[in-house]
């Protein structure tokens, strides 16, 4: 087994080191004496030696800590390389909070302008009953006419301020409703069904194409959804949203903590699976099939047994995003036209 002095040694003799401490190499990305690979080690080797155990979060607290004191070269370079993965998921949110704040100040105005409003009609009332109490001690239609001219002047100036005020709240709602959309527009998540939306899948199928271009590794999808003639089992709305629901429970069940599963729409949930061959996605593809269709599913005292459709394909460079989706789904709607087949490959 190897000491970590052997590992430190070994680390030595990979490169040469310049003057300011960082790591010199010519070779590429994909070379296993590249800058950011030699770094890495550099990264283990510490937390080794410090004695911490070697986790994502560790590793990612020394990697940013030991990579303060390299040269502004090599800082630039394992840069351009990690923004590749960056997410940037602190300025969406930041983004995000500063749209619900103006939503909150918008809702906030609508509630102000609802207590007014309710104010001025308490306040019409109470002008009403007074002029009907007024009138009752009026024995002339003389009186009674001045009474009633006072009460439509009363009418007419309150009449004035409220249409004021229901204006300003149409103009506020219309702000609001124009937020909510802003707010829906840069979510990631499907609440409906507890997994990524569609927006956010597009966004990491795109990322990690540009990931597959620069690091040569090997990355695939699946296409997920309920068989049609599993669906028409049921009548319900209701029911068929449930047993949707627990399809996307099962993906996430059987996935890793490295893949993506989303709603990609209308019951079809979509898969990335991260540094996975054709070969591998096959075998993801029958282990999913498989507890699917040993997850039965109750409705009163119904037992339905639940069935997919998986349509599989490897991401590549050489298909856009949208091209690779639409021959998954194609795929996956020929699997489900032959009951022999559990899944079919795009080519």
């Amino acid at each position: 087994m190897a000491t970590l002095s052997n590992l430190k040694q070994t680390q030595r003799t990979v490169a040469p080191k310049s003057e300011e401490g960082s790591f010199i190499s010519t070779a590429p990305l994909g070379d296993p004496t590249s800058d950011l690979e030699i770094f890495a080690k550099e990264v283990l080797n510490t937390l080794i030696s410090d004695n911490l155990p070697p986790t994502p979060n560790n590793f990612g607290l020394y990697f940013d800590r030991i990579l303060e004191d390299k040269s502004e070269s090599l800082r630039r370079q394992i840069g351009s390389i990690l923004e590749l993965e960056e997410d940037n998921h602190e300025e969406s949110s930041i983004e995000l909070e500063k749209i619900l704040k103006r939503g909150f100040s918008s809702v906030k105005s609508i509630l102000q302008l609802s207590a007014t409003l309710y104010k001025n009609i308490s306040l019409m009332e109470k002008i009403l009953e007074k002029r009907q109490s007024e009138l009752k001690d009026i024995s002339s239609i003389n009186g009674a006419n001045e009474i009633m001219a006072s009460l439509g002047d009363d009418v007419g100036k309150l009449s004035t301020i409220l249409k004021k005020q229901v204006s300003h709240m149409k103009t506020i709602y219309d702000e609001t409703a124009t937020i909510v959309k802003q707010v829906e527009n840069e979510t990631i998540f499907d609440n409906q069904f507890g997994v990524y939306n569609k927006r956010f899948l597009l966004t990491k199928l795109e990322q990690e194409l540009h990931l597959i271009d620069e690091f040569k590794h090997k990355s695939s999808i699946i296409t997920v959804r309920l068989t049609k003639s599993t669906g028409e089992l049921v009548q319900s709305e209701k029911e068929q949203h449930l047993m949707v629901r627990t399809v996307a429970r099962l993906l996430l069940k059987t996935s890793r903590r490295s893949d993506t599963v989303a709603h990609y729409g209308g019951g079809v949930f979509v898969m990335m699976l991260k540094h996975t061959d054709i070969e591998s996605a096959k075998r993801a593809s029958e282990r999913l099939f498989d507890l699917v269709s040993s997850s039965n599913f109750f409705i009163s005292e119904n037992e339905i047994q639940l069935s997919i459709a998986i349509g599989v394909a490897e991401l590549s460079s050489a298909r856009s995003v949208d091209q690779t989706l639409v021959c998954t789904l194609e795929a996956m709607e020929a699997a489900e036209n032959n009951p022999k087949l559990r899944y079919m490959v795009c080519n």
